[in-house]
């Protein structure tokens, strides 16, 4: 058993731990059901593609912390995590007070930390499976993970039309504000900008080849119109 699979084996077994638990009474069983529906399947991609195509342990870390914090925002359902209640006990006062905030932002955390947390799996994807380099080694996760926000964020308002009622409420969680499904998606946008910004600053660092991989990523590799080459392929 390799390093990587130990470490990706041992991950697994805390979650499943977490996972049990988060299902264990929680505040409203249907919407957990439901929030955890894409992680299960997630999980599935995840063990299913191990032997053939595993990842880093960044990356394994990177999507455990996420889906640990996910697995608690569906135990109480995201608008009612008490994380007040918490720092209350541990502070003497609530997290909301110190910022003035009204509503449960558990749900704009969770958000924020996709982007910042999936960037990089995502990029290390990109750069496996597409072998793209320089400029486009950091756009297109950030572009990903972008659009994969603005899309689970279409699955959120249709599972709630469909299903409607408390349970169509809890799920989407908007807690009154009309703007709540841009601000998730600002939100994740800012998360994964954060990380593409502090890898390419790194590598602009450490990596020799740095600028010339970032100019060649840009350069113009086929000077003809598309179909009209000499393959005419489109």
């Amino acid at each position: 058993m390799t390093h990587n699979t130990r470490f990706a084996l041992i991950l697994g077994v805390i979650f499943a731990v977490v996972f049990i638990l988060s299902g264990i009474n929680p505040h409203h069983f249907a919407d957990w059901a439901l929030e955890n529906a894409l992680t299960v399947l997630a999980i599935i991609a995840l063990v299913a593609t191990h032997k053939k195509f595993p990842l880093s342990k960044i990356s394994y870390g990177c999507i455990f912390a996420f889906l640990c914090l996910h697995a608690i925002g569906s135990h109480y359902t995201y608008s009612e995590v008490p994380y007040n209640q918490w720092t209350k006990a541990l502070f003497g006062s609530e997290l909301n007070s110190w910022f003035g905030w009204e509503r449960n932002h558990f749900d704009r955390l969770v958000h924020f930390l996709y982007g910042l947390l999936f960037a990089y799996p995502i990029r290390e994807v990109f750069i496996r499976v597409a072998n793209v380099k320089g400029f486009w080694s950091y756009f297109l996760p950030l572009d990903l993970t972008m659009s994969t926000s603005m899309i689970y964020e279409q699955i959120e308002w249709g599972a709630a039309e469909f299903f409607g009622g408390e349970l169509g409420a809890a799920y989407l969680g908007t807690q009154g504000d009309i703007w709540d499904a841009h601000k998730d998606m600002l939100l994740a946008s800012i998360g994964a900008l954060i990380t593409m910004l502090i890898i390419a600053l790194v590598n602009a660092k450490w990596q020799r080849d740095f600028a010339q991989e970032w100019n060649h990523s840009l350069s113009v590799k086929h000077d003809k119109p598309l179909g009209e080459g000499d393959s005419q392929k489109l």
